[in-house]
């Protein structure tokens, strides 16, 4: 399905702005670097996130918005409320019949449902901008709070998986989800976020 997707498709995706009730998601550009690293340096985050290091520095989070610049495989967001940086959420398309959702927000931010309402703004923008027919996504087992984020944007558990995790520098348990488009659609009165072209 990725393979129909012309490049150019991808580029202009990234480059939208999605809006919702509290929050707007924005691709990071060099100017969030900062923030990023200051959001993202915490172990706490690192060690539910499978691929974020610890300690997490400003060089890390450079390479993260030119990676996010030049990968036509993932539509990366950053999620701001009130104009500040408080996390990322993007899909990631490197197994394209299978993209996954994937998310992360700064702790002072955790339990206010902002991750739950950046997850479905993004899962909007996929089903109605992507030909894909599931969207796949995973917490780790201890992590209840990622584990009802994503029952509430209405994946389904489909079993448990060990993950390497880059913090940990070793594998864990994760409960694995999955979205399927028709679910989607049933569920899709939730709220309504906008799309700006920039």
């Amino acid at each position: 399905m990725l393979q129909d997707i012309p490049t150019q498709t991808l580029r202009e995706a990234s480059s939208c702005v999605l809006e919702t009730e509290r929050l707007m998601l924005r691709k990071p550009t060099l100017a969030d670097v900062k923030a990023i690293a200051h959001l993202a340096n915490d172990r706490r985050i690192a060690e539910n996130t499978r691929r974020l290091p610890h300690p997490y520095s400003q060089d890390h989070a450079v390479e993260f918005v030119r990676g996010t610049a030049n990968d036509d495989r993932g539509t990366v967001f950053l999620i701001e409320n009130n104009y500040a940086p408080i996390g990322v959420v993007g899909i990631d398309w490197r197994e394209p019949d299978a993209p996954e959702l994937g998310y992360w927000l700064g702790v002072e931010h955790w339990g206010q449902g902002f991750g739950t309402e950046a997850a479905r703004a993004v899962i909007d923008f996929t089903f109605e901008g992507f030909e894909v027919e599931h969207l796949m996504s995973g917490a780790r087992v201890a992590n209840p709070a990622s584990r009802n984020v994503l029952e509430k944007c209405g994946f389904q558990w489909s079993g448990v998986e060990l993950h390497r995790f880059e913090a940990l520098g070793s594998s864990t348990p994760v409960d694995c989800f999955r979205l399927s488009r028709s679910v989607w659609s049933s569920l899709k009165n939730w709220g309504s976020s906008t799309r700006r072209e920039r």
